[in-house]
């Protein structure tokens, strides 16, 4: 039988004979390095979650639930790829989960789920300290204060939100500091919209040029968030670009950057994103529900 509980500082899957992450390591689809693997298909029907000895707050409906939301994102993301002549596994699904508790990241890492994103550093401390990804890797996807740059690093281990040099410097020099090498991805506005971080594309090569100077940072790829409309064509058209964008990066021939990781597509757009060359899609509400910011 499948639990999750707390072990020391760790919530992660327990089996019937107590070792914990009790299912053997695979491959990771996109690289070599190994991850947690998923439990079967046969646990689930007994799923519960313990934390700190006592029964989560979260009915089993709802863990349920969010393995038919994730068994489904997985069709419509294998489809996509499909669709687009390509290899279904070479797309990964980041969960964004923002506002959730520690019991319901630690849940659904129980599901084929790659990565989680957070947006705010003070969640991403309280979801990695407390062990909620289960050995899973954990990305910070939100807008990155210099200031708190310290906590973000052991901790992500991809910043997909570099949007200036100025940031860009500070993570170099408490890298540095750290002795670490932090993987990031440039964030590209490829909308021009006010509302939202990220470089102007005609600003990513000279962010780019920075980013290839430093030694203690690895640029591994683009994010990016396209306009929100209901203008399919037009959507896909953003996505397009940035895609053309994360080529030509590619092509420039620095050594420490790795046109690796496009992070694009989100629960109402993932399906056009990956059709459109996206590696990795970021999706919370299709996976969660909506958020709660009541509670925040």
């Amino acid at each position: 039988e499948i639990r999750l509980s707390l072990v020391g500082s760790e919530m992660c899957i327990r089996d019937r004979g107590g070792s914990a992450g009790a299912a053997e390591p695979f491959k990771d689809r996109r690289s070599q390095h190994p991850v947690r693997s998923h439990p079967p298909e046969a646990h689930w029907r007994r799923a519960r979650q313990v934390y700190r000895g006592g029964l989560s707050i979260m009915a089993e409906k709802n863990l349920e639930q969010m393995k038919e939301a994730v068994a489904e994102i997985r069709e419509k993301m294998a489809a996509a790829a499909r669709e687009a002549g390509r290899d279904p596994a070479t797309v990964q699904l980041c969960a964004a989960c923002k506002t959730r508790t520690a019991q319901t990241v630690a849940a659904s890492a129980a599901l084929p789920i790659d990565v989680f994103g957070e947006n705010h550093v003070q969640e991403l401390c309280a979801n990695f300290d407390a062990g909620a990804y289960c050995g899973k890797p954990s990305h910070f996807i939100g807008h990155l204060q210099t200031n708190k740059i310290k906590k973000v690093l052991g901790r992500a281990s991809l910043i997909q939100s570099v949007d200036s040099e100025h940031l860009l410097n500070a993570i170099e020099k408490e890298a540095a500091k750290a002795g670490i090498v932090q993987d990031v991805l440039l964030e590209v506005n490829i909308g021009g919209e006010e509302s939202k971080t990220g470089v102007a594309p005609e600003a990513l090569w000279p962010l780019l040029d920075a980013a290839a100077a430093q030694e203690h940072i690895r640029v591994k790829g683009l994010m990016a968030i396209p306009p929100v409309n209901d203008d399919d064509a037009r959507n896909r058209r953003y996505l397009a670009e940035v895609y053309k964008l994360f080529v030509q990066a590619g092509e420039r021939g620095y050594s420490n950057v790795s046109m690796e990781t496009l992070s694009m597509g989100m629960s109402g757009d993932f399906e056009n994103a990956i059709r459109e060359g996206a590696t990795l899609v970021r999706i919370g509400t299709a996976i969660y529900g909506e958020r709660d910011y009541s509670k925040k």
